[in-house]
């Protein structure tokens, strides 16, 4: 069976499609030669939906740091000597608070306590995630209220692209909030082999009752607040603890096992991004060259060996894709329309 790698990016604008997408590449495939596996990607498809809720994408020629797209955080390698901290301390003071907050602001039934609270968060801390919980549209021309289903659409697009074949998802970020509301909700007969989280928000407070929520709305006879249905080998899910949108790290608190047994197993990881000194430990990029995404990679990856006319099909495809991103970069650069 073909195999393929579905990535879903998270929050804030992004650079355009192609560029991001070469750069999720390049970060999987540097951990790769740093973990000394020595892959070939499957294919690879990006879910992009930023252009969705911003106007134009963040620009990488763009000098004016005072732009809103002006891109400062573009694919860096990562550094020689980055330095990891002793987390041990941290990691015990945020499982503290984690279950504090979830005994604060979340009932017994998962509802939300303080609701004028989350609201407050999302609406100043989590603007993306605010317009995509959007539930009544005043203007029904406006496209950032008709986000979340505008979204999601992109993401079930892809998946009937690839029926039949053998699918990993890495979500990022927001991007794992969605990806699970389309597995759980639209299409939880949707055979995913393995999910992967990223940077995840999915345990906080106010994630966790949207998500009852929706549970409440749509009763499917399908178990409560848990894994997808259809993810029927893996989830897993890698957090930094230095990453304030993964704060409640621990999935596996969150969501039992589905009727296949697969419940998340949840990694610390250390999210290496760093640029001109400054750390970024929700980066995607750092996530995707972790050694622990490398060796989940590699395993789904290397089930069987290729045949050598499927190599050959391979290389053939990477050149134009190749060619591709170059003819981008050009057009991207002459600002040709």
């Amino acid at each position: 069976m073909k195999k393929v790698i579905i990535g879903i990016h998270g929050l804030g604008n992004k650079p355009p499609k192609y560029l991001l997408k070469k750069w999720w590449k390049d970060a999987i495939k540097e951990g790769f030669n740093k973990s000394g596996f020595k892959n070939e990607l499957v294919d690879f498809e990006l879910v992009y939906w930023a252009d969705i809720l911003y106007e134009k994408p963040l620009d990488k020629w763009m000098k004016d740091k005072d732009s809103p797209y002006f891109l400062d955080e573009p694919y860096k390698k990562s550094p020689k000597n980055f330095e990891s901290e002793d987390s041990s301390f941290k990691q015990d003071l945020i499982d503290f608070i984690s279950a504090q907050l979830n005994k604060i602001f979340l009932n017994e039934d998962k509802t939300l306590n303080y609701g004028f609270i989350t609201d407050f968060i999302l609406e100043n801390f989590f603007k993306d995630l605010n317009t995509y919980y959007i539930e009544e549209c005043k203007d029904e021309y406006d496209q950032t209220c008709k986000a979340k289903h505008l979204i999601r659409k992109r993401i079930i697009e892809i998946l009937n692209k690839y029926e039949g074949y053998e699918i990993l998802i890495i979500a990022h970020s927001m991007g794992s909030i969605v990806a699970f509301d389309v597995l759980t909700f639209l299409m939880p007969e949707t055979n995913i082999h393995t999910l992967v989280t990223i940077g995840s928000p999915l345990g906080l407070p106010v994630v966790v009752s949207k998500i009852a929520a929706e549970h409440k709305k749509h009763p499917d006879g399908h178990k409560y607040m848990a894994t997808p249905p259809g993810v029927s080998t893996n989830w897993f899910n890698l957090a930094d603890i230095n990453d304030k949108v993964a704060l409640n790290y621990k999935l596996n608190d969150d969501f039992s096992p589905n009727e296949k047994g697969v419940s998340p197993f949840d990694f610390l990881v250390v999210n290496d991004y760093e640029i001109k000194k400054h750390k970024n430990p929700h980066k995607s990029f750092g996530y995707l060259r972790t050694p622990e995404m490398s060796k989940i990679l590699n395993e789904f990856i290397n089930t069987k060996e290729k045949k050598f006319a499927y190599k050959v099909a391979d290389k053939l495809e990477q050149f134009v894709e190749d060619i591709k991103v170059q003819a981008e970069f050009v057009k991207d650069r002459l600002n040709i329309n």
